[in-house]
């Protein structure tokens, strides 16, 4: 029985994410997911790919705030509200998309935190509540879409089993095992086989569904111990990725499953719920 194990969301780009239960769906992803992100003084998106320590600071959520935490530093709460007037233009890979810039008492503890990046104080910004920054259309096959600050799309899937099996080849290869929060999913799978994620089209519950679209490219921030912010491995497991590769007309290391919510807007997805699948 396909079956989601686990869920998990990440308020902050980059930073820890925060296991969940259940949450709220969005056409923007999971309730909360990358709605902030870290940006430089010219306005563009710095994550662990940059800044691998940004991995060791902890994010919690609570009724009306975001908290952010860091061994050494006082707690740093930020109300869930939007700050008015404030907003700004930032970048997310090629698209430009309006923020809501936190503040300079924010900007000063992210400096502390991690330090500064290329001689500037880092900038915390949130997703504007009227912003839109589409998916892009190449894989929507006609359908529409918008995300956050996700890389690109709103949802991501893995299955258990394709961990189980990259971790197979990880040992054999001589190298660690590694857990699944170095992918940084949304959505865990079990009851699935190995690599199933690759060959299905839709996710189907009885109150949502969700659109399989492309192949997730994996970077060097599957390298970084998702605690600590510390390259555990400089090297893998994107060596044994590239090895792998199920898509020989595609070059780089992919792993799991991008999606977007085609139903079910609003409603609430649970661990354990059960799910139907539609093969590509």
């Amino acid at each position: 029985m396909l079956t989601i194990s686990s869920l998990h969301v990440y308020p902050v780009k980059s930073l820890q994410g925060i296991d969940l239960s259940d949450a709220v769906l969005t056409t923007q992803g999971l309730a909360f997911d990358r709605q902030w992100m870290l940006v430089d003084a010219t306005g563009k998106f710095v994550t662990q790919r940059q800044i691998p320590l940004l991995a060791s600071i902890g994010v919690r959520l609570t009724a009306d705030s975001l908290v952010l935490e860091r061994a050494g530093l006082l707690p740093l709460s930020i109300p869930l509200a939007p700050i008015p007037d404030s907003p700004c233009e930032v970048k997310v890979w090629r698209d430009t998309c309006v923020g809501c810039d936190e503040g300079e008492a924010v900007s000063r503890w992210l400096t502390q935190a991690v330090g500064q990046w290329q001689g500037s104080d880092l900038r915390l910004v949130r997703f504007a509540p009227e912003g839109v920054r589409p998916v892009d259309p190449a894989y929507m096959e006609g359908d529409s879409a918008d995300t956050a600050f996700s890389d690109g799309y709103p949802f991501l899937i893995i299955s258990e089993a394709s961990l189980a099996a990259l971790n197979v080849q990880l040992l054999a290869n001589g190298a660690e095992s590694v857990p699944m929060a170095r992918f940084r999913p949304n959505i865990v799978l079990s009851g699935m086989e190995a690599f199933g994620e690759n060959a299905c089209k839709m996710l189907t519950a009885a109150s949502y569904r969700l659109a399989i679209r492309k192949p997730c490219q994996r970077c060097k921030t599957t390298t970084v111990d998702q605690r600590t912010g510390v390259i555990a491995d400089p090297k893998e497991p994107l060596r044994t990725l590239l090895a792998m590769n199920p898509y020989p007309h595609l070059s780089g290391a992919y792993f799991g499953q991008n999606a977007t919510l085609t139903t079910g807007n609003g409603m609430v997805i649970k661990v354990g719920d059960r799910l139907d699948r539609q093969p590509s």
